[in-house]
C-alpha cells in the first residue's frame, strides 16, 4: 500500500514480515470460526450461518494463497488473485442457489443460536479487520484479503440483525434475505478482485508497475 514500504507509486505487494504475521493470525481466526459456524448452522438450521461459515472457509484458503504468493512474480500474484475472485463468485452463486432451495422447504431457524454465534463471529471478524486495515490498498492479492475480511464483518452484523428479526417475527424469511444479500456481496467483491487482477496482468504484459 502507499507509504507502507516507502514507495508511494507502487502498490504494496505483501513483502513485510509484519504482514505475514497478521495473515497467519487471521488464518487461525477464520479456520476456528469456520468449524464453529458450520456446526452451529446445521444445529440451528440457519442458511445465514451456513453461508457465513462458507465465507470463513473461503477466507482461510484466500489468506493461505496470499501467503504463498508473497514475493513471487507480479503475474503469479495477479493470477492467484484472479483465481480467488472467480472462486468468490462461484461461492456467491452457490449461496444464491442454496438460499433458493431453502425457500422451497422453508423452516424457521433457531434465533437464539443465530444471534449468539453471529456475535462471536462478528467479534472475530472485527479483530481481523483491525489487523488488516493498514493493508487494504495493496495490489490485487493484498486487496482480496481486505475485501474478504470486510465482507465477513458486514455479513456477521447482518446475521445478528436477521436473528433478531427471526425471533421477533417467528419467520425464516430474514435469514434467507441475509443469505441472499451476502451472496450478492460475494459477487460484487469478486468483480472488483477480478477487475484489478486483470488490470495487473495487462500491466505486466505492457511492463507497467502497478499503482
Amino acid at each position: 500500500m502507499a507509504g507502507c514500504c516507502g514507495h508511494d507509486d507502487v502498490a504494496f505487494d505483501g513483502m513485510s514480515a509484519a504482514y505475514r504475521r497478521v495473515l497467519w493470525l487471521v488464518i487461525a481466526i477464520n479456520a476456528v470460526m469456520f468449524i464453529v459456524e458450520t456446526l452451529a448452522g446445521h444445529r440451528a438450521e440457519s442458511q445465514a450461518l451456513k453461508a457465513d461459515a462458507l465465507d470463513f472457509l473461503a477466507d482461510s484458503v484466500t489468506y493461505g494463497i496470499s501467503l504463498w504468493v508473497i514475493g513471487k512474480a507480479g503475474r503469479t500474484r495477479a493470477l492467484a488473485a484472479l483465481a480467488k475472485g472467480l472462486s468468490l463468485a462461484l461461492m456467491g452463486l452457490w449461496v444464491l442457489g442454496s438460499t433458493a432451495y431453502q425457500v422451497l422447504v422453508l423452516g424457521v431457524p433457531e434465533a437464539s443460536m443465530m444471534g449468539a454465534i453471529g456475535l462471536l463471529a462478528c467479534a472475530a471478524n472485527l479483530a481481523s479487520v483491525l489487523l488488516l486495515v493498514r493493508y487494504k490498498d495493496g495490489d490485487a492479492n493484498v486487496r482480496s484479503v481486505w475485501l474478504c475480511s470486510r465482507n465477513d464483518a458486514i455479513g456477521n452484523l447482518a446475521v445478528v440483525g436477521a436473528a433478531g428479526m427471526v425471533w421477533a417475527f417467528d419467520s425464516g424469511i430474514p435469514d434467507l434475505a441475509v443469505a441472499g444479500a451476502m451472496a450478492g456481496l460475494f459477487c460484487w467483491s469478486a468483480r472488483e478482485i477480478i477487475r484489478r487482477a486483470l488490470g495487473e496482468l495487462r500491466d505486466e504484459r505492457e511492463g507497467v508497475a502497478p499503482v
